[in-house]
Parts: structure tokens; C-alpha cells; sequence
């Protein structure tokens, strides 16, 4: 059997499910059959959508600051520093026999 993968959807997808889901005008297994996605998804996605419409209207949410430059910068230097030891260790494992080598 082959390897099976999980479908992802986008957040566009899931809330005009959702939306059809919350206005009833189709069962969760006719909306179930018509975008080939099970009914326990779409109800998950409706209730999601139920309990982040409360947010959307509360006015106690604080917007996420941006990242500073800094800290970008910062994090871009940490990748950088990641890949090098990444290659590094691959590179010691194919000398010394532990993997074949990578192309």
C-alpha cells in the first residue's frame, strides 16, 4: 500500500465550508459528499468558526506587534548558523560511513 498524506486546507476552504455548515441548508454528510471531506472535519471547522466568531466582536484582543529588524535579523543568523551545522554533521556522517552520500 502506498503512502498516504494528509490533505491540507487552506483557511479560505475551511471557512466557506464552515459557513455552509453554520447556515443548514445541507446536512454535514451532503456537505461531506460534495467537497469529499468527512462530516467529522466539517463539524470541527463549524465549531471552530462558532467560537472564533466571539473573539471577532470582543474588544479584548490585542493585535500581535510586528517583529522588530532586529529580531529578524537575529533569527536569519540562527538559520544560518543551523544550515552550517546541518551540512557539517551531514557531511562528517558520509566520511565516516554512517549514510551514503547526498547528492
Amino acid at each position: 500500500m502506498g503512502k498516504v498524506t494528509r490533505r491540507r486546507y487552506s483557511a479560505e476552504f475551511k471557512s466557506k465550508v464552515a459557513l455552509e455548515a453554520i447556515k443548514g441548508d445541507q446536512t454535514l454528510s451532503e456537505l461531506a459528499a460534495k467537497y469529499e471531506i468527512h462530516h467529522t472535519m466539517i463539524a470541527q471547522w463549524k465549531r471552530q468558526a462558532i467560537d472564533g466568531m466571539a473573539a471577532t466582536f470582543s474588544s479584548k484582543s490585542e493585535p500581535v506587534p510586528p517583529a522588530s529588524e532586529a529580531e529578524i535579523e537575529k533569527l536569519h543568523a540562527k538559520i544560518g548558523q543551523l544550515l552550517v551545522e546541518r551540512d557539517f554533521l551531514r557531511d562528517a556522517s558520509v566520511r565516516l560511513g554512517l549514510i551514503r552520500g547526498v547528492k
